[in-house]
């Protein structure tokens, strides 16, 4: 096993409260940055370092407001649409944001009732009397309120009449692409993880807790390690991967092919599910939390006619991703 960098660790002890509870700040204002944050790629990134720089030099507490869940997906299920495939589970979300130096994030409840407030009523109720903002930072394409009625002009001008320091802050982009959670999604649905590298900062990664599976793997030579997911992930297929948090000391990765998917061979309505096949390793794995992340894809997520078939595609499968790691040292 080679080491590698393994995902960061929280600086500090973070806090996190799922409610608005007035008050709660009233000894001490907060800079606030508001976003779904999706991902925190580099964009997001920039953004949040920003305002902890802006609460350094005002002595104030650094604040991310973000939604469970995203508003976008929010909408598209009431209107009986598919949402957007989410880039993170909630609790990967929240430790990237920790990560940059966030110490507290305030989860907000989207559901009717805030869907349903007037853009003024948000920021009265949410950043004044909840956080008790002396600082905003948004996008350039920040949208909020019933409607989307409110804009960037019209946060500013509410912060300007309550005494609130406003900032928007410029697109990041690489060679005039914009850093974007679509972006991301966009090359994952491709396959390129390479790319949602790139633009995340960091190797695209998943956690979970190892669960008990149907052992089909151990019948057919491949013991594999199973994750449940919460929802279909934006890629499928098969790659070689990096998994973190299956050595005792918890500072190696251990190199593997993973599976992510339905299993059409073997399921008719299987349920979305990451597995992987850790090479030159054994041991008792259920229950431990662990890291998985993605360095290169090996190809698609097929239907075989049999388990044979199925199985000499996994001989092939296990060599491409050896030789993946061979070039790369490990």
């Amino acid at each position: 096993m080679t080491e590698h960098p393994r995902p960061a660790a929280v600086p500090r002890k973070p806090t996190l409260a799922r409610d608005i509870r007035p008050g709660a700040f009233a000894g001490t204002g907060t800079a606030v940055t508001i976003g779904n944050f999706d991902g925190v790629h580099r964009g997001h990134q920039a953004m949040l370092e920003v305002v902890c720089q802006a609460a350094r030099q005002r002595s104030l507490q650094p604040v991310a407001l973000t939604f469970a869940p995203a508003p976008g997906e929010y909408f598209a299920r009431a209107a009986g649409k598919a949402p957007p495939t989410r880039l993170q589970r909630l609790r990967d979300k929240l430790l990237c944001i920790w990560t940059v130096g966030i110490t507290h994030i305030q989860l907000l409840r989207f559901n009717p009732a805030v869907a349903a407030m007037a853009p003024d009523d948000f920021c009265q109720q949410v950043l004044k009397v909840g956080l008790n903002a002396k600082w905003v930072i948004v996008g350039d394409d920040f949208r909020y309120g019933k409607g989307r009625a409110g804009d960037i002009k019209t946060l500013h001008a509410w912060c300007t009449a309550n005494g609130i320091e406003c900032y928007v802050m410029p697109a990041v982009k690489a060679m005039d692409v914009r850093f974007s959670s679509s972006l991301v999604r966009e090359a994952l649905q491709s396959g390129d993880v390479v790319t949602a590298a790139a633009i995340l900062g960091r190797p695209y990664r998943i956690s979970g807790r190892v669960a008990h599976g149907d052992k089909l793997g151990r019948t057919l030579g491949f013991p594999t390690i199973n994750l449940p997911l919460w929802a279909p992930l934006p890629l499928s297929g098969v790659y070689a991967v990096r998994v973190y948090g299956v050595d005792i000391a918890g500072v190696q990765a251990v190199t593997g092919a993973a599976s992510v998917g339905v299993r059409p061979t073997v399921k008719e309505d299987g349920k979305p599910l990451l597995e992987v096949f850790l090479l030159d390793f054994q041991g008792d794995l259920y229950g431990r939390r662990i890291v998985v992340e993605f360095v290169q894809r090996i190809r698609a997520e097929e239907k075989f006619a049999t388990l044979e078939l199925l199985t000499e595609q996994m001989h092939r499968d296990i060599a491409a991703v050896r030789t993946v790691f061979a070039k790369a040292g490990g």
